[in-house]
């Protein structure tokens, strides 16, 4: 194990200020849901052979139009969320 942690220890990643949360969030969310989006439409052309390049097209074209939408909307569907649901009283 002191090999693990030696390891951890040194592959460090550049941290992000936590003002910038906001366009972190929007990035990976984006990424992540236009990825599988993309993998459901692109599903047909498993058997043709062509998935891959299929699914990296789509996904590229529906990310840069969704990384906007979702960089103005999260804020609003944040504040949305919070009118619609309540603090636990314990």
């Amino acid at each position: 194990m002191p090999r693990e942690r030696e390891i951890r220890e040194t592959v460090t990643l550049p941290r992000i200020p936590r003002r910038f949360s906001h366009f972190v969030y929007a990035v990976l969310q984006s990424g992540l849901t236009c990825g599988i989006a993309a993998a459901i439409a692109s599903f047909s052309f498993l058997a043709a052979g062509s998935f891959v390049s299929h699914w990296l097209r789509s996904w590229l074209l529906a990310w840069v139009i969704m990384l906007p939408i979702v960089l103005f909307a999260a804020p609003a569907i944040r504040k949305l969320t919070h009118l619609l649901t309540r603090e636990e009283i314990p």
